[in-house]
């Protein structure tokens, strides 16, 4: 049976004239931070103080010792970053110059001072620019002429930190005979029977050639089963821990095998069939169960001895995006086991610009709080990474729906060599890696790119030479369609699916919507309705102790060095601030303020987006808000910042991509009831609509009876009394079905009669613990996206409510988690309304 060997001690950095104590899978950065020779580019300025890192070369020593007795010992690098020679005893085993792929060199027999040289990544990016020529992209750094983490060059919310280093785990692989080289599952399904076609290739040594082997295969389900692949057993999770995410999953309640086959050959390919009766499908989130089974196989000699073992989860589904032509243009829905969705999606970037941090425990955090805001649909961005193999495993737990960018991202990529060949394998291999997991439901050519070749300006420079159309429309669909032919390939985004259309035109493909953020107010996101919002977004300051930790000691203020320093976008602040002078008074020399109303904003402005799109399904069948998460504190478009803490945002995600949503949409005529049910039951409901006076008199209300269908959106009639006058600063609409509400006030707030708000506050205690407590906030007066920003309670602490609009009356209880000792008067500090203008 195949040993293996992870190599993750005994690693040195050379630093000058000295060896640091390196860690691997790691980088130079995480090395030097451990050493104290750096400072921590996320605190202050100190991003530009540890530029150099990125300028030179780098390396890393060890031994490497071994003694197998298997015919071939091989060191593998599941992943280097970026331009490396691998020396073994002074020997030069190979070159790489791709972050996002895995390198394995034959070391059989071979010990000695192993050494892993790293080229500065701006140097490695220049050479290859010599070659191809140069290329426009929307920033000032080479990242198109490198395989490698486009954004650790900087973007509009990330810091310049160019890493170097092995990010991935590097192993010793001793075998025997022959090894499973690359497993391929194909998963169809078939009526109630799900079928698993498994494309194998291998690998044989000298010793091996031409001898008969035997591959056998199970699909099974156990509590126990790993996660994780066998190459990676050193990180697989512990039993409970598996034993707890099958059954998060829909695990079966006993161990049982379903499919079971072998198949016995003499050449270096195979193919292997399975069918599942009465399969059990896997669903996104809010559709159904995800229910994981357990593919094991097993490669064997003439006499039946294992000489390999792969394993991996699967869930059977079908996926398909229909892109059908209709009256609207050209449509793009994802069906699911034959199901239309409106897809609930958020971007993700990195979570860290240091991804090597990023552990297991991290990713589920994360992808938990996507959930927790009722996302169903991950976009991985093209110019971050391909994610750890958890990543995917949790996504498939959490029945989050993976769309896959390949890594190309706002520039025009050469297509010449070296590039091309690097390209090429890394897609190969990163499909074949990625293609077990039932939650990857898309593969997408690139990041903008398509538009931007359109619209920015790129035609009359590159004069001709290639700028990367030749992936996206030949090599990339090329690849998925061989290697992985049962999910959908799509060639951009946005891509309206030819060019007879503009790439970004709303009513073809998909479209990201930026106009909106860069120039106009969010209102302007009702003014059309595209078939797919594959991005959209606005921006807002993280939470204040976020703030506080990275900025230490400074004054805060929008403008404030570091507050500046934290704001990558262009004229970011000036957006920000514009986008609260629509609705708001600017405050002057009041951070406190300012900060609460960006907040609210970007909150209101997502929610707009969202509230209008969904109310138009099915010709709108999904929006991916930009974006969850971050990598670094940072003033950005995430829901989630960079320590982790939720923006109201998050809160308000969860209330608009909630199975069923109240809307109050702005018509020619006055507000347009939208009941928006996206769930599986029809939604029957009594709508409790008042119009209201400023100072909280109720001057009309009525209730009316709504079924909305499953999945469907019912627009009922709203009567004309109930309707406050146009233009009206003094009256409002109120909306309320269920425990939802919608409001609806037709002026900007500025210009509306909003009294000074006035509300009780007490606490309550939380049976059970010390370190969490009710607050419960009783209204006097209309108060207006009421927020309590839990960190100003102490830096853990968090709320499971955002905005809030009360009516004279009404009350509402806040739980704060993750503090203690908190008074009244500390929490009325820590709660924000809109004011009278």
């Amino acid at each position: 049976m195949k040993d293996v060997t992870q190599l993750t001690e005994g690693w040195s950095l050379r630093h000058e004239d000295a060896l640091l104590p390196a860690r691997v899978p790691g980088c130079v950065h995480t090395d030097l931070l451990a050493a104290q020779v750096i400072p921590d580019p996320f605190i202050g300025r100190n991003e530009t103080e540890i530029a150099w890192v990125g300028r030179q070369a780098w390396s890393y020593v060890t031994a490497l010792t071994h003694d197998s007795p298997h015919e071939r010992t091989e060191l593998v690098f599941e992943g280097l970053d970026t331009a490396a020679e691998i020396v073994l005893a002074g020997e030069t085993l190979g070159t790489t110059r791709n972050m996002h792929r895995a390198h394995r060199f034959d070391v059989t027999g071979r010990t000695g001072p192993l050494e892993v040289r790293f080229a500065s990544a701006y140097e490695e990016a220049d050479r290859v620019r010599a070659l191809t020529g140069e290329r426009p992209n929307v920033y000032p750094e080479p990242f198109q002429y490198i395989r490698k983490m486009a954004c650790s060059f900087g973007w509009d919310w990330g810091p310049t930190v160019v890493t170097a280093g092995m990010w991935r785990p590097v192993r010793l692989e001793h075998w025997s005979t022959a090894r499973l080289a690359q497993v391929r599952p194909l998963v169809t399904v078939d009526g109630a029977t799900g079928h698993v076609e498994l494309r194998l290739r291998i690998e044989r040594t000298e010793q091996g050639a031409g001898r008969p082997l035997t591959v056998r295969a199970t699909v099974r389900a156990a509590r126990g089963a790993t996660a994780r692949g066998t190459e990676a057993t050193a990180e697989a999770a512990a039993p409970d821990e598996t034993a707890a995410s099958f059954e998060q999953a829909g695990a079966f309640e006993e161990t049982k095998t379903f499919a079971a086959a072998e198949v016995s050959f003499e050449g270096d390919e195979t193919v292997l069939r399975l069918d599942v009766p009465e399969a059990r499908l896997w669903w996104p989130r809010g559709y159904g169960d995800q229910p994981l089974y357990e593919l094991d196989v097993t490669l064997l000699d003439a006499v039946e001895r294992p000489l390999d073992v792969w394993r991996r989860r699967i869930g059977i589904r079908t996926v398909e995006l229909d892109r059908s032509a209709d009256a609207h243009g050209t449509g793009c829905t994802f069906v699911v086991n034959g199901v239309r969705t409106f897809a609930r999606g958020v971007n993700w970037i990195p979570d860290d610009v240091l991804p090597s941090r990023i552990t297991p425990e991290r990713y589920r955090t994360r992808l938990t709080q996507a959930a927790d805001a009722n996302v169903d649909l991950i976009r991985i961005w093209g110019g971050g990474i391909y994610e750890d193999d958890a990543f995917y495993d949790i996504c498939d737990e959490l029945g989050l729906m993976v769309w896959q960018d390949f890594l190309f991202a706002c520039a025009a990529y050469p297509e010449e060599r070296p590039l091309r060949e690097e390209v090429e394998a890394e897609a190969r291999d990163n499909v074949v890696r990625l293609m077990p997991h039932p939650s990857l439901v898309l593969w997408n050519g690139n990041n903008e790119n398509l538009w931007g070749f359109r619209d920015w300006n790129w035609e009359a420079p590159l004069a001709g030479d290639s700028w990367g159309e030749g992936y996206y429309l030949g090599v990339l669909p090329r690849i998925v369609a061989e290697l992985d032919p049962t999910r959908p390939y799509t060639a951009g985004s946005p891509w309206s699916g030819s060019w007879d259309h503009h790439p970004n035109d709303t009513r073809h493909g998909t479209h990201h919507s930026w106009e909106v953020w860069n120039r106009q107010d969010y209102a302007e996101y009702r003014a059309s309705v595209p078939r797919f919002v594959a991005e959209f977004g606005w921006q807002a300051p993280p939470a204040l102790a976020t703030l506080r930790r990275a900025l230490p000691g400074e004054e805060l203020a929008p403008d404030s060095p570091g507050m500046l320093h934290h704001q990558k976008a262009e004229d970011g602040n000036g957006k920000l601030n514009r986008g609260i002078e629509r609705h708001f008074r600017l405050p002057e020399g009041d951070f406190d303020r300012w900060h609460y109303l960006a907040q609210v904003v970007q909150a209101r402005a997502v929610a707009a987006g969202i509230e209008h799109w969904r109310a138009h399904w099915p010709v709108c069948a999904g929006t991916v808000v930009w974006q969850l998460n971050d990598c670094w504190p940072v003033s950005s478009w995430a829901a989630i910042d960079g320590d982790g803490r939720l923006k109201p945002l998050h809160h308000e995600l969860r209330r608009v991509y909630a199975d069923r949503l109240l809307t109050l949409l702005p018509g020619d005529d006055g507000p347009v009831l939208a009941v928006d049910n996206q769930s599986g039951s029809p939604w029957h409901t009594a709508v409790a609509l008042r119009r209201v006076d400023a100072d909280g008199t109720v001057l009309r209300e009525t209730v009316i009876e709504v079924v909305a269908a499953p999945r469907s959106v019912a627009r009922p009639a709203l009567p004309a009394e109930l309707l406050p006058a146009p233009g009206s600063p003094k009256e409002f609409l109120v909306a309320d079905a269920d425990g939802l509400r919608a409001v609806h006030f037709p002026v900007p707030d500025k210009e509306f009669a909003y009294p000074s708000a006035r509300y009780e506050v007490r606490l309550e205690a939380v049976p059970g613990t010390s370190t969490a407590v009710d607050v419960v906030v009783t209204a006097e007066t209309l108060v207006r996206d009421l927020l309590l920003q839990p960190d100003r309670l102490g830096p853990a602490a968090s709320a499971d409510r955002g905005l809030l609009t009360l009516l004279p009356g009404e009350e509402a209880t806040i739980r704060v988690s993750g503090c203690a000792d908190v008074d009244v008067e500390r929490v009325r500090a820590a709660l924000f309304s809109v004011d009278p203008a």
